[in-house]
């Protein structure tokens, strides 16, 4: 989005900023908080949320920031704001409440409780910029629906692999070439990882276990693709996705026509995938099709080769680097970097990691108990599959066994939590 440079330089000349607040201070919103406050002009962070709130004190100390004040009520905040005095607070809601915000960046990976966070944030209408593929892929289209009847932007975030695919993905629709695959690099996929293998590799980047095994456990590419494919109309070829593992370091552009069956990526509005340690890791690609021979001839001439699939690739993701553009491109422009377009596409189902046994409640993503697998959303209506973004909390009723897909008559739900009821009220909005 070459022109919110602009638009953004613009608004820091009329004094006149983007007022953002977040809700989290983890690895991830640590980095966005830096990037806002020292290399982004016309922008401000002028509120920050944690359970902890002296993280949130912290992630405004490492960006320079050394007076940031407490405050627990909507008028303190206000008055902060206009004093341009950096706020945190551990009540979410004077966050949602207050005047003078744009929009809210959610990087909690949550989902009961930022669903609650995010409908009240459309009540008071701020736009909503999402670093949580988790409640996205849950429940993103209902959610939609409520920000568009609030007249506000819900999106997922340039930077991180989802939103460079969809911005890849609009690139090449807008020169002529249909899309059929959307496609994320992978470096590793192991579905029985846990936050003890992935301990090591946590602490050496600073980061949660779990978070990490959600990568590792194909949790996270699952969710990512599945709100890609929400996003673009596409759906899986076949559950869990072709997921294609080649030699390390192999050169996507050399193999990317034998990776997928073509009858797979032809038919429909094409499919979302992945692949396993090719290069340009960790990127993505869209692979398309154009079925005039003249512009075939000129692809050929640049180098795209003679079809019939066509290679785009972004050979990085900059994750928390592009969140303050997506924010800009909401509250600038009222443009999404990635939203449902309507029903869901593809859902992320709960599949048992281990053997599961009769009366265990059922830990969260990125844990020892589930993994999350695409499937497509028709097909797991039909087979009452659970979402694995609903799935923690739940009593089983009776042992499963390791790799078999859980479904809703395999558990007992926690009673009386938001996120079931959006996830019901989806099912009937859109069927």
């Amino acid at each position: 989005m070459v022109i919110v440079d602009t638009a953004l330089k613009k608004r820091e000349s009329e004094n006149n900023p983007v007022k953002v607040a977040m809700i989290g201070a983890g690895f991830m919103a640590r980095g966005i908080a830096n990037q806002i406050i020292n290399s982004v002009p016309g922008m401000d962070l002028v509120a920050i949320f944690n359970r902890n709130v002296e993280r949130a004190g912290e992630v405004y100390l490492e960006t320079g920031i050394e007076d940031s004040v407490y405050t627990s009520s909507t008028s303190e905040l206000e008055e902060n704001i206009r004093n341009k005095r950096c706020s945190i607070t551990d009540n979410a809601d004077i966050i949602c409440e207050a005047d003078g915000i744009d929009a809210i960046i959610e990087v909690t990976g949550a989902i009961e409780f930022s669903a609650r966070i995010i409908l009240k944030a459309f009540e008071y209408k701020k736009h909503v910029i999402l670093m949580n593929a988790e409640i996205d892929g849950t429940i993103g289209p209902i959610l939609k629906v409520y920000a568009d009847k609030a007249g506000v932007i819900v999106t997922n975030v340039d930077g991180d692999q989802p939103g460079v695919e969809m911005n890849l993905y609009r690139f090449v629709k807008s020169i002529g070439v249909k899309p059929v695959l959307c496609g994320n690099i992978k470096g590793l996929h192991d579905p029985y990882r846990n936050p003890t293998t992935q301990e090591g590799f946590a602490k050496q980047w600073k980061q949660n276990p779990r978070m990490v095994t959600s990568f590792a456990d194909g949790t996270k590419i699952s969710f990512e693709q599945a709100i890609v494919a929400n996003g673009t109309g596409m759906k899986v070829a076949k559950r869990g996705m072709f997921g294609p593992t080649v030699a390390s370091g192999t050169p996507l552009k050399d193999i990317f026509q034998n990776l997928y069956p073509l009858e797979a990526l032809l038919e429909g509005e094409g499919i979302v995938d992945y692949v396993v340690a090719a290069e340009p890791g960790p990127g993505v690609f869209v692979l398309g099709t154009h079925d005039d021979p003249k512009q075939q001839h000129y692809l050929n001439l640049y180098k795209l080769g003679t079809g019939p699939l066509y290679l785009f690739y972004t050979p990085y993701h900059l994750c928390h680097f592009e969140v303050p553009l997506t924010v800009a491109r909401a509250v600038i422009f009222n443009d999404a970097a990635l939203a449902p377009l309507g029903k869901p596409m593809v859902d992320v189902v709960a599949t048992a990691k281990i053997d599961l046994k009769a009366g265990e409640k059922i830990d969260d993503l990125g844990g020892y108990m589930t993994y999350g697998l695409c499937e497509n959303y028709e097909t797991s209506l039909e087979e009452n599959l659970l979402p694995i973004g609903l799935a923690e909390g739940c009593i089983l009723k009776h042992d499963v066994a390791k790799d078999t897909v859980l479904t809703y008559s395999d558990v007992i739900l926690p009673s009386d939590r938001l996120c079931d009821k959006l996830r019901a009220e989806q099912v009937a909005y859109f069927n």
